[in-house]
This record gives C-alpha cells, structure tokens and sequence, in this order.
C-alpha cells in the first residue's frame, strides 16, 4: 500500500511539470509568431547592426542621427506632416523591397534652435540649400497670400484644361521634394489637376528609393518614374512629358511652394493663346533660413550678351501700357524654375533642345525659339509660386563647361551674326578652345521649318534694350603692368588662375 501511494504521488508530480512545460512551450511559440514582437527583434537586430558599425543608414539618416527619436512604424496612412520616412535593411537582406514593412521607422524631428555647423555645411554642399532647416519645417506649409486683391475677383470658369506637373530630381532633399508635391496637392483643383509625374534622374539616396515609392502610392495622384540612367535636368523633364497625359505641362524644379490659386490663371492664359508659354511670379525661398519673401516690384526676365539669365524692372512703356496691376505681361525670357505650356504646342516647337546637358540656359532658348517662331512669353501676376534659389557658388568646372556648351549651342542656332558679340564678352579665345563640337544641324532644320524669324527681329521688337547694354566703344587687348613689364593672362581651367606672363603670350 505505501508503495503503491507513492507511486501515485510521483506520478501526479510527473503530470504536472508536464504541465507547466508545455504551457512554457506554449508561451514561447505565441511570442514567436507574434508579429509586434518579431518586428521588435528584428528592428533591434538591424538596430545593432547599423550602431555597431556593421553597416551604415544610407541617404540622409547618419549624418543627422543624433537629432532623431527612432519609433516603429504603425500603418503609413498615419504618417503625419513632420515627420520623414526612413528605411534600413540587414546586411543580409539584399533586396530592399523583401524587408517586412514592419522595418520601416519614422524619423521624428526634434526641434533644435542651434544645429552643429558641421550638418549644417554638409546640407548645403549636397544640396545647395540647408537641408537641416528645411527638415524642421513641416511638408504641410502654408504661406501668406502675397496676391493682389483683385486677383482673388478672378473667376476663371470651370472649362480650363488640364495640367500635368513634372518635377525631375536627383538627390534632392526628402523635405523640400515632398513639401513640393503636398504643396502642388493642397494647392490646385483636383479638377484641373491631371497628375503630379514625378521623374527620379538615378538618385542613390536611400531614402529616395523604396521609402519614396511607398510614400507616393499613398497619398495619390502622383506617378513615380525612374529612369535607368543619368539623364539631366532636361532630358529627364522630357521623359516626364512623354508620359504626360494632361493637356497643359507645368514643369516645375523640386524645391517650389505654391499659393493658392497659382494654377487657374496660367491655365487660363493658355487655353485663350495655345501658342503661349506662361510662368509664375516668382517668390524668393531663402536657401538658408526658408523665410519666405513676397515679390513685390514686377519683374521681367531677361539676359545679357554672355546670356546669362537676369531680372530687370518692367520698362516704363510696359507699365504705361497695362490697364491693370493684374495684367500678365510679356517677358524676352523666362526662368526656367516652373514653366506652363500646352502639350501639343511644346511638341511642335521642338520642346527641349536635349542635347543641352545642364540647366540653366535651357529656358533662354526656349523663350528664344518660342519668340522667333511665332508665339509669345509672358508672366501671370496672378500666379505666385515660392523657389528656393539654391547657392549655385557650388557648381564646379565640369558643370560650368556644359552651361558653356548650352551658350554655344544657343547662340549658333538662334542668333545669326550677332553670335559675335556673344562670343567676344565670353573671350571665346580663351573659352572655347580644345572644347567638343556640337552637331546643331538638327535644330537648324527645326528652324527652317517652323519658318522662323531672325534674331534682329528680337532685338527690335521683344528686347531693344540688349543693344544698349553692349558697349561699342570698349576695345580689345592685355592688361600690361609697367611696374614689371608683363601682362595679365587667364588659363580658364577649374581655378581660372589668373597669372603675369610675358605680353607675347596669347591672353585677354
């Protein structure tokens, strides 16, 4: 008997840790399949991994690591105005799009009124513009109406065409691209706004790859197209036009802000003029605070005998001649920041010059081209849109040699013998030797069969004033120093020294 009640003792003891093993098991299975949990693990081992060295946050998120508070991620649809979306991936999971979506983390911004010198000079070397300033502004702005009042008594009607807005990027910040797009969103009438056509010119940060596709899927109306090569700014707004399907372009650089009711009125002076290409006034977006300046004086583009771009005051006949401060008015060029052409027109006017490999004079040609060959240019006042105009001191020798060739290419096709005038206040002795030869036969031909007027006719009747800024009386030669008996010399290399040298040596 007493054998037996131990052995039944034992027994039940054997049950229940049996029990309590199981229950144990249990527990760990739950807490493994538990998809809060496994993402919690999972983002800690990436976590590690990155702070351990083991690999680095690629795009933005390093260099600005110690002004975020990391969180995981609840659905995208929560994503709020200021806040950015970062993605990371393990060392071991090559293909980013495969990484759970529980990977992903908002980054939130903390504010900070005094930000190391350090992030501050690398925002602005990679992008022209302080990056870190722009982060802490939220992608939702609203800034104050600078329109004129009689702008708001405008009633444009409900007939107006449709417009596809193409803004091509490469590297641009996550901010100032994203405040664009929210910007043209919060904006413009769904109804006349076909489609935002975003074009991604290879960009390698990592925040603009799978984070920007996921972000733009949600928020709608906005095509993400990215091209397998490095196009430029104007081949890359072209193949945004090719996949357009609005009957107006906007095109539009990726560091804009936009007033209410900046749309309509330049929809509207298309579709009474379909030969009409039209811009915005034009606000100032500080490049380093953001301050957000109003335009007050009316401006109108223009250039100078280098062709390099300008803003000049209205003329005193122009202002005479406008019945209303709401007059859009005629300008010999426009810049090239937001641009507004009917489709079809754009086509046939040989849209961009895509031999042009920089940005910066393609706007002048066009305006050109567009004047010579029977249409018009002009500036809507009722049309604001803010630009971040960015430092261009940071353009290096490779950049500036291909706006050189853009000049060249510009002054050959469009201005017949006055290209001699051009040539002679760039120093083409200097400037243009050993440089490549650029094949224009194929914009000549252009011009002969849009018909088009010379370039003497421009300066009659669009743009007298550029003959009064050239300077008949100024004579050629060197710079001699009698004090040592040399002269000035420029080598126009990527520093363009400057250097005495001997006065038989050729110099300008």
């Amino acid at each position: 008997m007493l054998l037996r009640k131990r052995c039944r003792i034992i027994f039940c003891q054997l049950q229940t840790a049996m029990l309590m093993l199981g229950l144990l098991v249990a527990l760990v299975i739950i807490a493994l399949l538990d998809p809060e949990a496994q993402s919690e693990r999972k983002f800690r081992e990436i976590q590690n991994y990155y702070v351990e060295g083991g690999h680095e946050w690629t795009g933005e998120e390093r260099a600005e690591s110690n002004h975020f508070q990391v969180e995981l991620l609840s659905p995208l649809s929560s994503l709020r105005e200021e806040e950015l979306l970062a993605i990371g991936a393990h060392g071991l999971e090559r293909n980013i799009d495969k990484v759970p979506r529980k990977i992903y983390r908002i980054v939130k911004q903390t504010r900070r009124k005094n930000f190391p010198t350090q992030d501050l000079q690398g925002g602005q070397r990679k992008n022209g513009f302080d990056k870190v300033v722009s982060n802490n502004i939220p992608l939702h702005r609203t800034v104050p109406d600078g329109r004129h009042p009689l702008c708001l008594q405008q009633d444009y009607g409900e007939k107006l065409p449709t417009a596809s807005v193409i803004i091509c990027f490469h590297n641009e910040a996550w901010s100032t691209l994203l405040r664009t797009v929210h910007s043209v969103l919060d904006n413009s009438p769904k109804s006349f706004l076909k489609e935002i056509i975003l074009v991604d010119d290879l960009s390698h940060q990592g925040p603009l790859k799978s984070s920007l596709s996921e972000y733009v899927s949600r928020i709608g109306g906005v095509k993400l197209i990215r091209s397998n090569k490095r196009l430029g700014l104007i081949a890359g707004r072209m193949l945004g036009a090719a996949r357009a399907t609005g009957e107006v372009l906007v095109f539009m650089d990726p560091h804009c802000e936009c007033h209410p009711g900046w749309l309509e009125p330049l929809l509207s002076r298309i579709m009474k003029n379909r030969n009409r290409v039209a811009s915005p006034i034009l606000d100032v977006i500080d490049w380093k605070t953001f301050y957000y300046y109003h335009s007050s004086v009316l401006q109108r583009g223009v250039f100078d005998w280098k062709l390099d771009f300008h803003w000049s005051p209205l003329p005193e006949l122009e202002v005479k001649a406008r019945h209303s401060p709401i007059m859009p008015f005629r300008s010999p060029v426009i810049p090239g920041c937001v641009i507004a052409v009917d489709r079809h027109y754009f086509q046939n006017i040989g849209a961009f010059d895509t031999d042009m490999n920089s940005c910066g004079v393609e706007n002048t040609e066009l305006s050109i081209r567009v004047w010579l060959c029977g249409g018009s240019v002009e500036i809507v006042p009722c049309s604001r849109v803010g630009h971040v105009y960015q430092n261009h001191t940071m353009y290096n020798y490779a950049q500036n040699m291909a706006i050189l060739l853009s000049k060249i290419r510009t002054a050959e096709v469009w201005m017949d013998s006055y290209k001699a005038i051009f040539y002679k206040n760039i120093g083409n002795a200097s400037f243009t030797t050993g440089m490549p030869k650029t094949d224009i036969t194929e914009r000549e031909q252009l011009r002969l069969r849009l018909g088009c007027k010379n370039f003497h006719w421009f300066l009659t009747d669009i743009y007298p004033e550029l003959n009064t800024s050239y300077n008949t009386l100024g004579s050629p030669g060197q710079l001699y120093n009698i004090g040592v008996g040399l002269c000035m010399a420029v080598t126009f290399n990527e520093r363009q020294t400057v250097k005495l040298s001997n006065c038989g040596e050729k110099g300008s």
